[in-house]
């Protein structure tokens, strides 16, 4: 299995249910050094979810706002998920290869939590019409 590299830009986040079916929300995926140290810092809102990619772990100094992030391992299974405020440093998981940050309380109302699986569809969100396993 060889490592999968995503690029800057946007997609969608399949989170998946014990059903198969799952959750689709808007993802903006940060791979580069400049968007990932970026990140969510100057906004006061998100729209869906950020990816930051590769990360094992986040701050949120000189965040304006609260926020959920889990900790994905390689295959994208969530490994950890914690609400961080701001002015925070998060400690890095070991096993974590991927972060995902979302606005306080949206990670619980979509199921994600630890042992969930996400997919990322990359593309526009109106052109990812189904969640495809990337790795």
């Amino acid at each position: 299995m060889g490592r999968r590299r995503w690029r800057d830009g946007v997609g969608v986040l399949a989170v998946l249910g014990a059903d198969g079916e799952g959750v689709r929300v808007p993802l903006e995926v940060a791979s580069s050094y400049r968007a990932r140290t970026r990140g969510l810092l100057g906004r006061d809102s998100v729209d869906g979810v950020m990816l930051l990619t590769p990360a094992s772990g986040v701050h949120t100094f000189r965040m304006r706002m609260a926020i959920d992030v889990a900790y994905l391992d390689r295959r994208l299974n969530v490994i950890a998920v914690r609400t961080m405020r701001p002015g925070r440093m998060g400690l890095p998981r070991l096993r974590a290869r991927h972060v995902l940050e979302a606005e306080a309380g949206t990670m619980g109302e979509w199921g994600l939590r630890v042992g969930a699986r996400v997919e990322v569809v990359e593309g526009s969100v109106e052109s990812a019409g189904g969640a495809g396993r990337q790795d």
